[in-house]
């Protein structure tokens, strides 16, 4: 869980913080900064849902509350 918040924490202020550094690189024209803004951090909380979920339900079979599929 606190790797997750940690996580949270740097893709939601961390990169938002240092945008005018990361703008002077550029990927494919667009300014990093632009990027990560825009779709770099979206694409690392959707990941990290993903990631939540499968350790949940690892968690869940160990202690004998998972759901049956």
């Amino acid at each position: 869980m606190i790797t997750m918040m940690v996580l949270w924490a740097i893709f939601s202020f961390g990169i938002h913080m240092f945008v005018n550094q990361l703008n002077a690189i550029k990927i494919a024209g667009f300014p990093l900064g632009f990027y990560m803004a825009a779709q770099g951090s979206l694409i690392i909380f959707v990941a990290m849902l993903f990631w939540f979920a499968k350790a949940q339900d690892k968690i869940d079979r160990e202690c004998g509350v998972a759901e049956e599929e």
